[in-house]
């Protein structure tokens, strides 16, 4: 079996703010076998990369007195959500604004990166993957060594129901847009994701590059509220949901809590059988978010008092490791790259 996979959440989004050029790159120079995108719509039918399709706390929009009477309230997979609004904006618009960090109130020194850095499209990522991916090669054949391993996308359709019902359906420009990058088949080195079912169905219908059904800890998938379907998150881990999700993908994304959850002190529980359960339906399982500050870390893996601090990420991850998943997303690759390093010579899957 091969090592587990190191996914670039958003980029290196713990070190800079994520959805970013700069995330990007810096994920891949610390050896993410995959960087993930976000995708959201632009007015002018580009897709571009966002956590959201609100953009009021990832981007200056709010300082650009030109959009202003742009901000407006709209229902995002039945949340009520005010701001500005990715399908409100053409691209050459959006490249007038520039990426602020996140959750400054965590990552404070992302925010020094604030006003550097554009809202880059689909096309820039694939670019800048495939750049360092021929800078790669052509240093190894200069070295007389092997060629590195190409460097994976994992692209996430964010909110796909919303926006086919403003017009601006994801799943032919993301099919299109790969396929013009070489991306085809089931061995391209890519993993599609989303949170709802007939968006994976679709794609199902349209490539064979691989697919993954991501997993929330609760609610259900919002294709199926909106088809009034009562099948939820829950069923979904179930056997026999799994069984129907090995029909249309060929991995699970699930919430690291449904792998091993926290027990009453925020320490990590026993794990559960999903994963023996995903492996038997013939699926892979890459759960997420793996990230290094204590706010998000169990309480046996926290160092220090503060939230901002980081604790220890690795030892965490090699938990999940040895509960058998075969990849995870995490903001700090450079410590996901270690961690899985160090868990090979241990007596991990080689």
């Amino acid at each position: 079996m091969s090592a587990p996979i190191v996914i670039g959440h958003r980029g290196a989004s713990g070190y800079v703010p994520e959805h970013t050029l700069a995330s990007y790159f810096l994920a891949m120079q610390y050896g993410a076998d995959y960087v993930e995108p976000d995708l959201v719509m632009t007015r002018d039918g580009v897709l571009v990369a966002r956590h959201e399709n609100e953009i009021g706390g990832t981007t200056d929009v709010a300082a650009h007195p030109q959009f202003a009477s742009r901000r407006t309230r709209r229902s995002i997979d039945g949340t009520e959500v005010e701001g500005w609004f990715t399908e409100d904006f053409t691209l050459a618009e959006l490249k007038t604004l520039r990426a602020r960090e996140r959750i400054p109130e965590v990552r404070p020194a992302n925010a020094r990166f604030d006003g550097h850095f554009e809202v880059p499209t689909l096309e820039e990522i694939l670019a800048l993957v495939q750049g360092v991916e021929r800078t790669r090669a052509q240093r190894a054949l200069q070295l007389g060594v092997a060629a590195p391993p190409r460097i994976g996308i994992y692209p996430e359709t964010k909110h796909p129901s919303h926006f086919a019902a403003r017009g601006l359906a994801m799943e032919a420009p993301l099919v299109a847009t790969l396929g013009r990058f070489g991306y085809a088949g089931a061995a391209a080195p890519i993993w599609l994701q989303s949170f709802e079912v007939g968006n994976l169905r679709e794609l199902a219908a349209m490539t064979e590059l691989p697919r993954v059904q991501l997993i929330e800890e609760s609610g259900a998938p919002y294709d199926l509220v909106l088809a009034r379907e009562a099948h939820t998150y829950a069923d979904l881990i179930r056997p026999q949901g799994l069984e129907g999700i090995a029909r249309y993908a060929h991995a699970i994304g699930p919430s690291k809590a449904l792998i091993i959850p926290r027990d009453a002190t925020e320490a990590l529980a026993r794990p559960t059988t999903l994963v023996a359960d995903a492996h038997a339906a013939g699926l892979k399982v890459h759960p997420w978010t793996f990230r290094a500050e204590n706010r998000f870390l169990p309480r046996e893996f926290r160092r220090g008092t503060g939230a901002q601090e980081h604790g220890d990420l690795r030892g965490e991850i090699l938990r999940f490791l040895d509960a058998g998943i075969d990849g995870f997303f995490t903001d700090q690759p450079d410590v996901g790259v270690a961690a899985v390093a160090a868990w090979l010579p241990a007596g991990g899957r080689g």
